[in-house]
């Protein structure tokens, strides 16, 4: 999973999942620069710290929820959940296009995209 996105997107994905976890100051760092797209430098000033602070802080907290990761496999779970819903999507639509199908079918195939789609909002 890891290797399909960016590090910074991956360390955002984690923190979505398991962001609660982490302890207050790890957190409000995490947010600051994951969620408000802050420098580190920017994060220090406004939190009255080094910007050397700030890097172990966040390193640390990347460090943190790399190993809720291991043990839980949540954001693994999602991805190759998004993956299958994605390829049977595809499928729907592939039988769509075949023009062998009948109405019924095509309602049915319809219904399955609209169960699809539910599940990706």
């Amino acid at each position: 999973m890891k290797e399909n996105i960016g590090t910074v997107q991956y360390a955002s994905l984690l923190y979505d999942f398991y962001g609660a976890l982490l302890g207050e100051s790890q957190a409000e760092v995490m947010t600051m620069y994951h969620e408000d797209n802050l420098s580190l430098s920017e994060i220090a000033e406004e939190l009255g710290m080094s910007r050397q602070a700030v890097h172990y802080t966040l390193k640390k907290a990347e460090g943190k929820l790399e190993e809720f990761e291991e043990k839980l496999g949540l954001v693994a779970t999602y991805t190759r959940n998004n993956e299958r819903v994605s390829r049977a999507d595809e499928m729907c639509e592939e039988l769509k296009r075949s023009n062998r199908l009948d109405a019924s079918e095509i309602k049915i195939i319809e219904e399955l995209q609209k169960l699809i789609s539910e599940l990706t909002d």
